[in-house]
């Protein structure tokens, strides 16, 4: 639905408490996965089954494609998340949720065309990120750093926040692939050898992916899943881990999904970087994990 500057300005916030307590139970589950890493195979299940309503809608990768939305603008946009996110040494998902809002938000609503009307974007949902994440939060002024282009004025991003709340229903909690990994992490290596560096690794591919539109068509799962056999790959003590494999952890897995994600990422993601660390130092991530 189109989106006009009346609306960023007059929005009203016409949510209560009784509507936000009776959202679907995914919702609820999707909270308890990040509290509680040690998932039931059955809860797992669960987010894969509702994945699908914390992803942008179906066939927004194929309107970059068509050049009906700005392939290039989005990545900078999502360029200048990951500076902010390195600035502040938020936690991983901090960054992941944000692009995560900004594209459900782009898939069912137009921008002005507009530079400032991204950039307005972007800071709304890496603040709402943010409040989700993150125990120490910087001022709406101070969050944009790293050459942001405009300087907006708090009550204007607040306006915007509003906007994306509406239009993603409050739905914040979102699964992500960082639902997945822990769990994935104790499939193959259960008494916990491996597990601070492959959670690490996955983590680092899977911040890798964001900035690249053919990954918006992977569920998180499969790019979970795709993250850690990639991982295992690194580590000589680790029996090697498959698409089928991988596809046995838990129902809702698909092989083919899987595999694809997996040859995405040695295609796109890993032969193209540089360094073994596409994003940051293990040590790094590793504490923003523990944080």
């Amino acid at each position: 639905m189109p989106l006009d500057h009346a609306a960023c300005f007059d929005l009203l916030c016409s949510e209560n408490a009784d509507d936000l307590a009776n959202d679907h139970g995914g919702e609820d589950a999707a909270c308890a996965a990040a509290l509680f890493p040690d998932e039931s195979e059955e809860s797992i299940a669960g987010f894969i089954e509702v994945a699908a309503d914390y992803s942008p809608v179906c066939g927004y990768p194929d309107r970059f494609r068509s050049n009906s939305l700005d392939s290039s603008a989005r990545q900078e946009a999502v360029a200048w998340i990951l500076k902010v996110h390195a600035y502040y040494h938020f936690r991983p998902l901090t960054a992941y949720l944000a692009v995560n809002y900004m594209d459900r938000f782009l898939s069912s609503h137009r921008l002005p065309q507009n530079e400032w009307a991204l950039q307005l974007l972007s800071v709304a949902c890496l603040s709402l990120a943010t409040k989700m994440e993150e125990a120490l939060l910087p001022s709406l002024l101070d969050l944009q750093v790293e050459g942001a282009k405009l300087i907006f004025e708090p009550r204007t991003v607040l306006r915007m926040e509003l906007l994306v709340l509406a239009a993603l229903d409050w739905r914040l909690r979102s699964v992500t692939p960082f639902t997945f990994i822990d769990f994935f992490v104790h499939k193959i290596d259960p008494i916990g050898k491996h597990a601070r560096y492959l959670i690490a690794w996955a983590t680092e591919i899977t911040l890798a992916t964001i900035k690249d539109i053919r990954f918006l068509s992977h569920c998180p799962s499969s790019l979970a899943a795709a993250a850690i056999i990639r991982a295992t790959d690194e580590i000589k003590d680790l029996d090697s881990i498959n698409p089928v494999t991988a596809a046995s952890w838990c129902i809702g897995l698909s092989e083919e999904g899987i595999a694809n994600c997996y040859q995405s990422l040695e295609k796109d993601i890993i032969n193209n970087s540089k360094t073994p660390h596409m994003v940051a130092g293990v040590t790094e991530i590793n504490v923003c994990i523990d944080c």
